[in-house]
């Protein structure tokens, strides 16, 4: 499964960002194996509507889940339309990750 983490740099040793429609980066972490991809978040700058932005960047890539410190509601309804479940998180990316899998 592919966990979507709001994160505040690219990498597992990031810190996970409590903001998700704005969050600098996303990283995109596989469960099974932890190999990573981190890409800058297009919705970070955005003048509205970075959350459903956001949530689409994640459905392009087939996220199975996303943790962020927190999601707000439109990004959540986003989210829920496609099926994708939020998990607040603190923490690094990798520690985050770490919970979901526990």
């Amino acid at each position: 499964m592919k966990i979507a983490v709001a994160a505040t740099e690219g990498s597992l040793d990031a810190s996970v960002s409590d903001q998700f429609g704005r969050c600098p980066f996303f990283v995109l972490v596989d469960s099974e194996t932890m190999a990573f991809e981190a890409f800058r978040n297009p919705a970070a700058e955005a003048a509205g509507g970075a959350g459903p932005l956001a949530a689409q960047a994640l459905v392009d890539r087939n996220a199975g889940v996303v943790l962020a410190g927190y999601v707000g509601p439109k990004a959540e309804d986003a989210l829920k339309a496609a099926g994708i479940p939020f998990q607040a998180a603190t923490g690094t990316v990798r520690e985050a990750v770490a919970q979901v899998k526990a």
